[in-house]
């Protein structure tokens, strides 16, 4: 096995490693939170990132967004992003989709992965996120961040509640204010997440994770499945 790894093996064991090595992840958004998500997730040896963003870099991502260095403004996220995981671990694939993502696109970003990444910063695409794993029945590994705060949760197709059971009518309020530590811890807990997801380990499945950095909390709580869910009703019948 690889000497970079030798450090994370104990942990997780070979055969954990070769999981990583073998897994394919699809990561929507290379922002605040897809920055760390990537970053961590190449450095620990997943062997496919396919990671989409339709946006360019522009300065006022800088205080957060550490795939991109200030030399990259206007270049296309996920161009820039895919440079930034290679140089970090050449061993690991990366496929950049500078694009938006929507209802027929996603398929095409995500059909054949082992888990959905949500990176994004707007519910809108959260909800097509949401859809596109459901009927692909690819978990979705759910992370936000605002403010000093942020929450995660890991969405299982059948299984647990959808991202729209637990927030049915969610907004996105525009250009909300943000500390870059906070996308870089809940990113990071994202990153946690999905290896232990990809190796077998404990996870969120079925919690909502809630983070307060300006209290220096966390917080867990369970969730349920809605019966009026008409996602989950919707990936029942398929």
């Amino acid at each position: 096995m690889h000497e970079r790894y030798v450090r994370q093996i104990p942990l997780i064991g070979e055969d954990g490693q070769q999981k990583l090595g073998d897994a394919t992840v699809f990561i929507a958004g290379a922002g605040g939170l897809g920055s760390p998500v990537a970053l961590y997730l190449a450095e620990a040896g997943v062997g496919e990132i396919r990671i989409a963003d339709l946006d360019v870099v522009e300065e006022s991502n800088l205080n957060r967004q550490i795939l991109h260095p200030a030399e990259r403004l206007g270049v296309a996220k996920a161009e820039s992003a895919a440079q930034t995981i290679s140089a970090y671990n050449p061993e690991c694939r990366v496929q950049a989709f500078a694009e938006r993502i929507d209802a027929e696109s996603v398929f095409r970003m995500a059909e054949g992965a082992d888990l959905i990444i949500d990176c994004m910063d707007n519910f809108e695409t959260r909800y097509v996120l949401n859809e596109a794993s459901q009927k692909l029945k690819i978990p979705l590994l759910h992370g936000a961040v605002t403010g000093y705060s942020g929450q995660i949760t890991l969405v299982i197709p059948g299984e647990t509640p959808c991202l729209s059971c637990i927030f049915p009518k969610a907004e996105t309020t525009a250009s909300a204010p943000i500390i870059g530590a906070s996308a870089g811890v809940v990113g990071s807990m994202q990153a946690l997440e999905a290896v232990r997801f990809l190796t077998g380990k404990p996870t969120l499945a079925g919690k909502l994770l809630l983070y307060d950095g300006a209290a220096n909390a966390v917080d867990i709580f369970s969730v349920k499945k809605s019966p009026r869910c008409v996602v989950c009703r919707e990936s029942e019948k398929v």
